[in-house]
């Protein structure tokens, strides 16, 4: 299934924030509490709270129960989703590098075959 623009949105939305993807690789080690992700950050618990909301809302990580704790797991499938539609572009442009790449040694052969008179001549041109 192809995931909607809101969806890509929402996860484009999160991860521009330099404290949410920090979150992200934190909790790509494993699941953590609030007070856990809050702990290498300048901030209040609060403000933590505010960037779980967010990730939360775009489903890159969930919040389960265990007993008083409330631990954090990311969630890979919004990332997937992301990863998959960068994908479609990653190949468009490498197909047009290798075009440009081909091109640029179709004139490099051509100028391998020219006299080198000529190719002298040409080069003072310029």
């Amino acid at each position: 299934m192809k995931p909607s623009s809101y969806t890509l949105d929402a996860t484009f939305a999160a991860l521009a924030d330099p404290t949410r993807r920090a979150i992200l690789a934190r909790l790509a080690d494993g699941e953590a509490t609030v007070t856990e992700l809050a702990a290498p950050f300048d901030m209040s618990q609060p403000a933590i709270s505010k960037h779980l909301k967010v990730l939360e809302g775009a489903g890159l990580i969930s919040r389960g129960r265990d007993a008083q704790r409330r631990p954090c797991r990311i969630e890979a499938k919004p990332l997937a989703d992301a990863n998959e539609w960068l994908e479609r572009y990653r190949k468009f442009w490498e197909a047009s590098f290798d075009l440009l790449d081909d091109l640029l040694e179709e004139m490099k052969a051509e100028e391998r075959a020219r006299p080198k008179s000529k190719r002298k001549a040409r080069g003072a041109k310029r």
